[in-house]
């Protein structure tokens, strides 16, 4: 893998996310999009706030900074704020890439946790990704229970429409 190919991949996971919030997300009544689901991170509201935060965490280990700051518990229907963040995080990560070198992919740039400490980059940018897609996974679930269409997330799609 090069630097060129990560970025390739990161376009699929944020088309996927964005295609989960525009075609299931948007039109899901606030009621279904807070209701509390006994599985993973419970609501849907609650997982996509997870997938988002684990993205920001990630790659602010990478570039050595602070996460965004967590959003507050909703009072009301708060997906504009929800994606307005999404959409913070996304671009903090799309900085990354952008100048992201293929040297770069063999550094061990995270300090803590200990755990962390001797992963390679491309290790990490290989886990954000699958990370993201068992979460999409996990929403598309829980959202099919709810009754919403669902499509797929397979990447060899996203490959056969973007080469």
């Amino acid at each position: 893998m090069n630097a060129n190919s990560f970025r390739h991949f990161y376009n699929y996971h944020f088309a996927e996310n964005r295609k989960l919030w525009d075609d299931c997300i948007t039109s899901l009544p606030y009621e279904q999009f807070t209701q509390a689901v006994h599985y993973s991170h419970g609501s849907v509201r609650a997982h996509i706030l997870h997938l988002i935060s684990v993205d920001d965490i990630w790659f602010s280990e990478l570039c050595s900074i602070e996460p965004c700051e967590p959003l507050p518990p909703a009072h009301g229907d708060d997906r504009t704020i929800i994606r307005t963040y999404w959409d913070q995080v996304e671009q903090r990560m799309r900085a990354y890439l952008t100048v992201l070198q293929d040297e770069m992919l063999f550094e061990t740039p995270i300090s803590e946790p200990e755990e962390d400490k001797d992963l390679l980059v491309w290790q990490v940018l290989l886990h954000v990704v699958n990370h993201g897609t068992d979460h999409r996974a996990q929403i598309l679930r829980v959202l099919n229970d709810l009754g919403v269409k669902t499509t797929s997330q397979d990447y060899i799609f996203y490959v056969y429409d973007n080469p």
